[in-house]
């Protein structure tokens, strides 16, 4: 059982404000191995308006944290907090600290939920806002896991044997996943509107704020909202994590890199990436004050990076390969054809062409050694949205070499002869984007809503 957050009334204050965007800098440079969306864009009001202060918070269930103090995790509950619109809207849930040396997300969204409370008595929020803990145990002791990476391991099959054994036999991370995938499934099923995830993060590394969103028309346009660059196809790369399981129950979900774990700049990021998606939800009005200097403050810390770039591949590592990266790197830097990125027990391991390094490892726990991206542009973002209104994925499967199933209509098996970089690129633009090879075939699968 998780324990539920208290339901006194909470005074909003003393918060601080999110700081003024300071003017953006470059990003310095510092892998190859040997539709109709349901949010539709929103554009910003002038003049913001300020939230006001209200002495009743009756409106609200419960948004109160369940630790005493902003940087205080000893006492930290899985439902840290929860709003009550007084009117009817989207479910907006976010997990904060599902990796235990990441508490920024949980101090940014406490401070958010905060504010919320104060905000007209109720009456300025629509739908619901949930912020739950994501490894308990390991927020707790500031590491980021003890027996497994809580973001991974993600499925119906997986919950449901979690569900069906013995509590006493389940490993920590076990018994973490289940009790934060009955939060997530309680939030949802008491939604009043459309669904939203989002997965607040920091990397090892230094660097920039970013979005991972799987290839959706409407994930798409959701996260456009935020000006910080925008990863596509990432989460793809990875099996089982959190915000894709939930995706393809039909919610709206995306994961927010803040920076570095202990950098003041991480938090102030996430605050403002949870403003900006209240906002884009329709939980909160967009002429709010917070929600303007979120937009700033996000616009600025871009530092002249692309808006939109593709992952084109993971670096996968395991224990004995000795794996070590270049110093140096950003969690997100460019890199030029040839330059060295780390080094294994293999050898050198250099940029394959010009491109980005993407969250590179600079700890000890992990399996993605470094990811690798590249800049795309919004036209082939439009592109990608019309193909899918049309029937073009019916087609495909008529394609020589392309097999299809009806048993798996979500799924291709792409003969090695025709997996070429037009075709490729063709079904990357179909939205699919997880490539996997099984028993000498290669498969390709798309989220079930594209």
């Amino acid at each position: 059982m998780h324990a539920a957050p208290s339901s006194s009334p909470v005074t909003p204050s003393p918060v601080a404000p999110l700081p003024s965007p300071a003017p953006s800098s470059s990003v310095a440079p510092s892998r190859s191995s040997s539709a109709s969306a349901s949010f539709p864009p929103r554009s910003p009001s002038s003049p913001p308006r300020s939230s006001s202060a209200s002495s009743s918070p009756a409106a609200f269930a419960a948004a109160t944290p369940s630790a005493a103090g902003d940087g205080d995790l000893a006492d930290l509950q899985r439902v840290i907090g929860r709003v009550h619109g007084a009117r009817r809207g989207a479910c907006v849930v976010f997990v904060a600290g599902i990796h235990g040396n990441e508490p920024a997300g949980v101090r940014a969204a406490r401070r958010v939920l905060l504010r919320l409370a104060a905000l007209d008595g109720g009456s300025g929020v629509r739908g619901d806002v949930v912020v739950l803990a994501g490894n308990l145990r390991s927020l707790r002791r500031g590491q980021r896991y003890e027996a497994r990476d809580l973001n991974r391991g993600w499925s119906d099959d997986a919950l449901a044997a979690l569900r069906a054994r013995d509590a006493a036999t389940l490993s920590a991370e076990d018994a973490e996943q289940r009790e934060l995938g009955d939060a997530v499934d309680a939030a949802f099923a008491a939604a009043r509107g459309d669904r939203v995830l989002v997965d607040l993060h920091t990397s090892s590394a230094p660097g920039i704020p970013f979005v991972l969103f799987g290839d959706t028309v409407a994930q798409c346009a959701f996260v456009r909202a935020l000006p910080i660059p925008l990863l596509l196809g990432l989460v793809e790369q990875v099996d089982g994590i959190l915000a894709e399981h939930y995706s393809r129950h039909g919610a709206v979900t995306f994961c927010v890199e803040g920076g570095q774990h202990t950098s003041a700049d991480a938090e102030h990021n996430l605050e403002a990436a949870v403003w900006l998606s209240l906002a884009q939800a329709g939980v909160v009005d967009d002429d709010l004050a917070e929600v303007a200097r979120s937009r700033a403050l996000l616009d600025a810390a871009r530092a002249g990076l692309p808006h939109l770039l593709e992952v084109v591949f993971r670096h996968a590592i395991a224990p004995d390969d000795d794996f070590v990266m270049e110093p140096g790197f950003l969690n997100i830097s460019r890199a030029a054809l040839g330059q060295l990125l780390a080094r294994d027990r293999r050898g050198d391991i250099r940029a394959p062409d010009d491109g980005a390094v993407v969250l590179p490892l600079y700890q000890k726990q992990g399996s993605d050694g470094f990811f690798w991206a590249r800049a795309v542009s919004d036209r082939r973002l439009r592109l990608a949205a019309a193909l899918r209104a049309l029937p073009v994925d019916a087609l495909v499967r008529r394609l020589p070499g392309i097999h299809g199933d009806a048993a798996r209509p979500h799924q291709l098996v792409v003969d090695d002869v025709v997996a070429r970089r037009p075709v490729m690129s063709l079904l990357r633009l179909l939205g699919y984007r997880r490539e996997r090879r099984a028993d000498g075939r290669r498969t390709l699968e798309r989220a079930p809503r594209p």
